[in-house]
């Protein structure tokens, strides 16, 4: 790696905010001889740039000898941030490839087929005469052979071992913040009628021990491989037998990743099971056990496998890695021989200003009462917008559900739009595309969500987005006393969440809080908080909204802002008259609106506990 040429390599014509001190600071931090290099950029820092800079340093081919590892990854978990990668035309250079089933057949009557379905999948011995011109074999082919090829991280993970893609001589990887958590994961075996094509074949006993897993996994392993054979020994399959022949051979891998990992006395991954009761599978169940998530905390090993093994040198960029040390030890690397960089924020803090208009918790006892005085703050918040796009963080289906329930009950359901789980991307680009000032109530759109300018002038998060307790893995974190851990990768959450709609230095925002568990978890987790979003809670004030009237929010004629068609900034950073020097909200040391304490001492799980 040569980290001279860092500053050649920064493909803009100029550099915004702190970016030339960014890349200094990363070169001098590989110079020292750190092999990973924490990259703490806020939102707005320009990451994909700087990481094209890093990719740039890697050792090229005329530089090395035939053994080295020469040229770059660039990987990313989020597909949207790779679109937009490859749509950015000073990032031309990153040669994309995405999974098969990305890709369309180009085959005589074929043509609507994905690539993973083609006939030279379905048909053993399969001899394409325009392999050639396949687009996805043409991609894999460029990517394979270019400086630096771009890919999801799970096709990263997945092409581990690949003779395509070997190692490299560096690794960058954007949003890493989320590491370990996509590791797990990608790690986890799921055995039900989803995830197991001949699940209806199977007798699945109660499984109440990883042990006992253990023993079923090698068994189901052996059931796998005969089914597999019968599928290989015929010369033509259908769509759906090379689909479960793939998935098959994919399960085969899990299955023997995970006997492998629990039998191996090195290994740091600790393994959960869960199973589901037997009726799950309908009918009598005889007295056979319902499907099961083999669960790994930590999976150290297998990040080894398919990440650390994979480069020389790694550059990890996120806004929100909070803790150096534990994030370190949950991907299983020393922090003694790591790096942190922070890049400072250039935003100013009154464009993204913070709103309490908290109305009590959240939690799943408590908000059926809650929710209703939610809906009619964000009618509230509604009016003071009249003319512009808003953005809810819904958390949950089920908050989602019962708030679009509530906003059509007071009439403003005109409004309002939603989406369901499997349209949720045309959802949002019909969204976006509007010049209504409609409201978009989402879930689980924290991150990697571009609502720069008019697209979005305001958000609400509803919900404290604690990680769910029913999951085996938060619940064992958690009796393991790691709530640092829990609180942390909430507020990371959050501070994702409140990038979305400021995403330039003159860009502005507004990001409301709803839910009352925030302000306790700013409390619990205000050693964890980078700077510059101190700076945001501190300023925190309550706003004077207008009095409650649908007819208005429906309408559009409450809000105070200047016509939609402006993108000047107005005073006060979101629209309405300066907030800076309001006092009427509570400081952040006084009761809450429920009648508590924020600061009150008790059981942590008294706030958080929630079931969904």
């Amino acid at each position: 790696m040569n980290t001279e040429r860092i500053h050649d390599e920064f493909p803009a014509p100029s550099y915004r905010g702190n970016q030339r001190d960014a890349l200094d600071d990363i070169r001098d931090a590989f110079a020292a001889g750190n092999d990973v290099v924490l990259v703490r950029a806020p939102t707005g820092s320009g990451k994909s740039l700087l990481a094209r800079a890093i990719a740039g340093c890697a050792r090229r081919a005329d530089e090395a000898s035939p053994s080295d590892a020469t040229d770059a990854y660039y990987t990313t978990p989020q597909v949207s941030q790779l679109d937009d990668a490859a749509a950015d035309p000073l990032l031309d250079d990153l040669n994309v490839i995405r999974g098969k089933g990305n890709y369309t057949c180009i085959l005589p009557n074929e043509e609507g087929t994905p690539v993973n379905q083609a006939p030279c999948v379905r048909e053993s011995g399969y001899d394409c005469s325009v392999k050639h011109r396949c687009p996805y074999f043409s991609d894999r082919a460029i990517a394979s052979n270019r400086r630096i090829a771009a890919m999801t991280l799970a096709y990263f993970m997945q092409t581990a071992g690949s003779d395509v893609f070997r190692k490299r001589d560096v690794c960058v990887i954007d949003e890493a913040h989320g590491l370990a958590e996509w590791a797990e994961m990608y790690a986890t075996v799921e055995l039900g009628p989803r995830s197991v094509p001949i699940w209806d074949d199977l007798r699945v006993p109660d499984v109440d021990s990883v042990e006992r897993a253990v023993e079923y996994a090698d068994a189901l392993v052996g059931t796998c491989e005969r089914r597999k054979d019968d599928l290989l020994a015929q010369a033509e399959l259908t769509a759906d037998e090379a689909r479960t022949r793939d998935r098959l051979q994919e399960l085969i891998s899990e299955l023997n990743w995970f006997v492998d990992d629990y039998r191996d006395p090195d290994s740091a991954t600790e393994w959960l099971v869960d199973q589901e009761a037997a009726g799950s599978r309908g009918g009598d169940a005889g007295g056979e056990g319902g499907p099961l998530t083999i669960k790994p905390l930590n999976p150290e090993k297998y990040l080894k496998h398919t990440v650390w093994d994979r480069g020389n040198r790694f550059a990890l960029l996120s806004a929100t890695i909070l803790d150096k040390v534990a994030f370190c030890r949950q991907v299983g690397l020393d922090p003694a021989d790591v790096a942190l960089v922070d890049v400072g924020h250039t935003f100013p803090v009154e464009h993204r200003p913070l709103y309490d208009v908290t109305q009590g918790k959240m939690t799943y006892a408590e908000r059926d009462e809650t929710l209703p005085d939610v809906a009619r703050v964000l009618v509230r918040i509604m009016q003071r917008h009249g003319d512009e796009k808003g953005l809810v963080h819904c958390h949950s289906y089920a908050i989602q559900e019962r708030l679009r329930d509530l906003l059509a009950d007071f009439g403003v359901a005109d409004r309002v739009r939603s989406h369901d789980r499997d349209g949720r991307d045309d959802a949002l680009e019909t969204w976006k595309a509007t010049d209504d000032p409609d409201v978009f109530l989402s879930v689980k759109m924290e991150e990697a969500l571009d609502l720069e300018g008019d697209l979005a002038r305001w958000q609400v998060v509803c919900k404290a987005p604690f990680p769910n307790t029913n999951d085996s893995r938060v619940a064992h974190r958690l009796e393991d006393d790691q709530w640092a851990w829990y609180y942390r990768t909430t507020l990371r959450t959050v501070i994702q969440a409140c990038g979305r709609v400021v995403r330039a230095p003159d860009d502005h925002g507004a990001t409301y809080l709803a839910d009352s568990s925030l302000l306790d978890l700013f409390d619990r987790a205000r050693s964890a908080m980078p700077d510059w979003f101190h700076d945001q809670v501190d300023r925190m004030t309550r706003p004077d909204l207008p009095a409650f009237d649908p007819g208005a929010a429906s309408s559009g004629t409450g809000g105070t802002g200047r016509s939609r068609s402006s993108g000047r900034r107005r005073s006060g950073g979101d629209g309405g008259k300066s907030e800076s020097t309001e006092t009427s909200g509570r400081s952040r040391g006084s009761s809450s609106s429920d009648g508590s304490s924020s600061s009150e001492k008790k059981s942590p799980i008294a706030d958080v506990w929630d079931t969904e």
